[in-house]
């Protein structure tokens, strides 16, 4: 089994190092526009978490930026998982540590302490996310409810757009929103001119160019227009204390020696800081894996691939790992990148890797450049992002009465965010997506359809007397098929439903063929409608236990183990609906005192057919024929032979069944003492069409075409046309009975 692995990794290697050969154009020029995709917001992200430790951190927050769009690019793209992805810094990881740093310097945490605690932060998210990924988590984050999902991003993008709100205004470092928008003084026109005209270039873009992405032509539009203001204001040319740019940026700031020097101050912290950190470390890590997920599913579907979501975790933890250790952001798998690399050409991982490399080469090339980006710049960067993150198409929830709780849920999540936590507003938005499933299945009809047994007839052809018999007294049945769920929330209804048929009903059949699952609590129920029918000898019938059901539950075993089928109940199940329907007859037949079973054997003129025939004519037609006797299960005739004979039944019942496969076969019909069956290729003389098998021990007549034509040749000919007047009289009254049930089926 080892060596079949190995050889499995070794052609995945190989198949995956042809695809890059096959298409090393297309993934370096997806790399290159996705690097200029994640890029500035990579820097933004970066600004925005480490700007509230105060205006010197703003340049370090920059490098972390980049660094992790690096360390994500290269890591997380050669493990894998899904070809086309792009990772890097993204707008949950923002909102999360920005908070954490926010509140953390109100606590006048030293900054140093708090640039190492999002280092852990950023860590212990990776740690989980590999851990999520190798214990097969990864399978289930993606399910997550819509409205969960739709609120959890228009929340965070809140968050990100009311946070830059204060930079795009250039109000004093460390301004709150509200004090920000209080104090219209200390606003900077420059600064918000700037912002302004990076949205602008922003959300102009697509409509004059795609060839370049929409971020780096709004940042370039920012810093253009910051220093052509400059023009007028020297003041804005100069570096050293300048607050509307990201700062000066030292060697010692990103140098080895500031990496180790951070963890220097490792001991510094205290039990109830590195506590404090858990939190936001597994709230980061949920939500960055619910990003990427999101990002991969939305890049299946337009590519026509399939993501392994826990390797896909895996390689992100991996690369949020990495990151921390050098310094760098943590981030996901972004939907904007890694639509431009599958746009422009990318289709392997090594797309990811060249948007990894190239954010290096760039810092590299452009370091100098960075402390010159406007800080009112990269807040429109991000405000245009946050606008777009919000799910405006959930509006369209509020048109339609049945989903307006479903808005409800969005509105939740989101003020939870936004008042709480993200992980508090995920939370209650999967408790209360489970409070509508559970009214949703409450809501529905748990009895799909209720027939009356005069109204449904099972697959056992009947003579006349006994149909005539069957519609008096078959109203002493009812049937009920169910669908959905039987659980503690729907079984007032199904009692409510059932309840005026126990008191009158001698058989009351569940067909449970559509039922999906069965909880303790609705077995507890059926267990009491078992008692309160046999309390007047009535009997509670089951047809159809699912055998596999979506949720995996095996309902038959289910059944037996909770002790509703055991031998010693009064309950009875059957396979198929149309036993339990033979069943019920055939005791309504015997509470009629028709014979029925181990009856004696009929005489040719006691047969439906010939009755009032007379009697020279019947012992002329029993000169021919054949008697035959049959053990149950025995065949009396199979599909395909080449057979001519009309058989007549004058003792038990034979089956009907029309085989599928070696192993399967599908009940066509029953017939009993006094009808007769193979009358098709008696009349045609085509092979058989079907199986006939003996339900009990039977006895017969048998007719032969060829003997009949020989007794209607010596001059029998009232008898031949009474015999050929009968069968076409049976097959009429079997007809209009079909039509009847194919009625009701149409009316269900």
């Amino acid at each position: 089994m080892r060596h079949i692995n190995t050889a499995g990794a070794a052609a995945d290697y190989d198949g995956a190092a042809v695809r890059i050969r096959e298409n090393l154009g297309g993934d370096l020029w997806g790399g290159f526009a996705a690097m200029l995709v994640a890029l500035p917001s990579a820097i933004a992200f970066g600004v925005t978490i480490l700007s509230p430790l105060g205006s010197s951190y703003a340049a370090q927050g920059a490098v972390a930026g980049i660094l992790g769009a690096t360390a994500l690019g290269i890591v997380a793209s050669a493990v894998g998982g899904a070809e086309r992805l792009i990772s890097a810094p993204c707008a949950p990881a923002a909102a999360v540590l920005a908070a954490f740093a926010l509140q953390a310097s109100q606590n006048e945490v030293a900054p140093q302490l708090v640039v190492l605690m999002m280092i852990l932060m950023g860590l212990a998210g990776g740690a989980l996310q590999l851990l999520f990924g190798a214990i097969g988590i990864g399978s289930l984050i993606k399910y997550m409810p819509y409205p969960v999902v739709s609120g959890y991003l228009s929340g965070v993008g809140l968050i990100i757009i009311l946070s830059q709100v204060p930079k795009f205004l250039g109000a004093p470092e460390g301004a709150l929103l509200w004090d920000a928008l209080r104090l219209p003084a200390a606003w900077s026109w420059q600064g918000i001119a700037v912002g302004a005209t990076t949205v602008a270039v922003m959300l102009a873009a697509p409509r004059l160019t795609k060839a370049v992405p929409a971020a780096i032509l709004g940042l370039a539009a920012g810093v253009l227009a910051y220093f052509g203001l400059g023009l007028f204001d020297r003041s804005l040319l100069e570096l050293a204390g300048n607050a509307l740019v990201v700062g000066e940026l030292t060697v010692s700031d990103v140098s080895f020696s500031a990496i180790v020097g951070r963890w220097q101050t490792l001991g510094a912290l205290s039990g109830g800081e590195l506590a404090g950190i858990a939190v936001p470390a597994l709230t980061l890590a949920v939500l960055l894996s619910i990003d990427t997920l999101k990002t991969c599913v939305v890049t299946d579907a337009l590519t026509r691939t399939r993501h392994d979501s826990n390797r896909v975790l895996i390689g992100q933890g991996l690369g949020n790992l990495a990151s921390a250790a050098v310094g760098g952001m943590p981030g996901a798998g972004t939907m904007g990148a890694t639509l431009v690399n599958v746009s422009s050409g990318g289709a392997t991982q090594l797309s990811g890797l060249t948007a990894g490399l190239l954010t290096l080469a760039a810092f590299l090339i452009l370091g100098n450049v960075i402390p010159w980006i406007p800080i009112a710049a990269l807040a429109g960067i991000l405000i245009v992002i946050g606008v777009r993150m919000f799910d405006w198409s959930s509006l369209h929830l509020l048109r339609h009465h049945s989903t307006v709780l479903d808005f409800v849920v969005i509105v939740a999540v989101i003020v939870v965010a936004l008042t709480v936590s993200l992980i508090a507003a995920s939370g209650v938005g999967i408790a209360l997506a489970i409070l509508l499933f559970i009214r949703e299945q409450i809501g529905g009809s748990i009895v799909r359809r209720r027939t009356l047994g005069s109204q449904s007839r099972s697959k056992q052809s009947r003579l006349p007397q006994e149909m005539e018999i069957l519609e008096q007294r078959g109203d002493c049945a009812v049937i009920y098929e169910l669908q959905g769920s039987l659980f503690f929330g729907t079984t007032s209804q199904l009692y409510s439903a059932l309840e005026p048929d126990l008191k009158t009903r001698t058989y009351v059949i569940l067909d449970m063929r559509r039922v999906q699952s069965v909880d303790v609590t609705a077995a507890h129920l059926l267990a009491l409608i078992e008692d309160v029918l046999a309390e007047r000898n009535a009997v509670l019938i089951y047809s159809q236990l699912p055998q596999n059901v979506p949720t995996g539950q095996d309902m038959r075993q289910y059944f037996d183990e909770v002790g509703l089928v055991r031998k010693e109940h009064a309950a009875r199940a059957f396979d198929e609906l149309d036993a339990a329907l033979e069943w019920v007859e055939n005791r309504v037949l015997e509470d009629a005192r028709l014979e029925r079973g181990a009856e004696r054997p009929l005489e040719l003129h006691e047969v439906e057919l010939f009755k009032g025939r007379k009697q020279e004519t019947l012992a002329a037609l029993e000169a021919c024929m054949d008697q035959r006797a049959f053990k149950a299960g025995e065949p009396i005739f199979r599909r395909g032979e080449e057979s001519d004979e009309l058989f007549l039944i004058r003792r038990g019942s034979v089956r009907i069944v029309l085989p599928l496969d070696a192993r399967q076969s599908h009940h066509l019909a029953t017939f009993g003492r006094g009808d007769f069956i193979g009358e098709m290729a008696f009349l045609d003389r085509a092979p058989r069409s079907a199986d006939a098998i003996a339900f009990s021990d039977t006895e017969v007549y048998a007719l032969s075409r060829r003997r009949f034509d020989a007794l209607l040749a010596e001059g029998h000919k009232r008898l031949a046309i009474n015999l050929l007047e009968g069968l076409a009289r049976m097959l009429a009254i079997r007809l209009r009975y079909t039509n009847s049930e194919l009625r009701l089926l149409q009316l269900s």
